[in-house]
């Protein structure tokens, strides 16, 4: 058969060797992947650079994406809770992994996995309720709004009292 100029072997010649050389690609990718697999390491190793905290903007964009991944995972049938938990779950190994677990807007001090976690949690609920409150049952939505009233109202009731100015003579 030719093809462009350049004759190409029969196709019954390069069955058998294909046949022939397959086991032996695979024992080939065996030798090499198993031992890289193995020596892979479990986590990501240290940087020498201490990891910034996280800020205003990186939680914010964390929240949103772990509101999003709630909304998805409930769009597509996952229960609410396991919805919840994935997605705190996710945004607390990230706080973890690239700030060190610190969050500037809660301290200086490095937060244990656990209370990342809750935070992450509480705030992909809170996400959830704002950006897809029909993917969040009835009972969470009401308990979520009814916690941000008391929560405004507790700030405007600590809010010093505005003083009047006086005018000038």
């Amino acid at each position: 058969m030719q093809q462009h100029g350049v004759s190409a072997p029969d196709q019954p010649l390069i069955a058998p060797l294909r046949v022939a050389v397959q086991p032996l690609t695979q024992l080939l990718w065996g030798l090499v992947m198993v031992p890289l697999v193995l020596c892979w390491p479990r986590s990501l190793p240290a940087s020498a650079a201490p990891a910034p905290p996280a800020g205003e903007a990186e939680m914010t964009l964390y929240s949103g994406i772990a509101a999003v991944n709630v909304c998805i995972a409930r769009g597509a049938g996952v229960d609410f809770e396991q919805a919840v938990v994935i997605a705190g779950e996710t945004i607390a190994q990230l706080i973890q992994s690239q700030h060190g677990g610190v969050i500037s807007l809660v301290g200086s001090e490095s937060l244990s996995l656990d209370d990342l976690r809750k935070g992450s949690i509480n705030s992909a609920v809170l996400g959830a309720v704002e950006v897809c409150p029909d993917q969040v049952p009835e009972a969470v939505r009401q308990s979520v709004q009814a916690s941000l009233r008391l929560a405004e109202r507790e700030a405007a009731s600590q809010a010093p009292a505005a003083t009047p100015r006086r005018r000038g003579r």
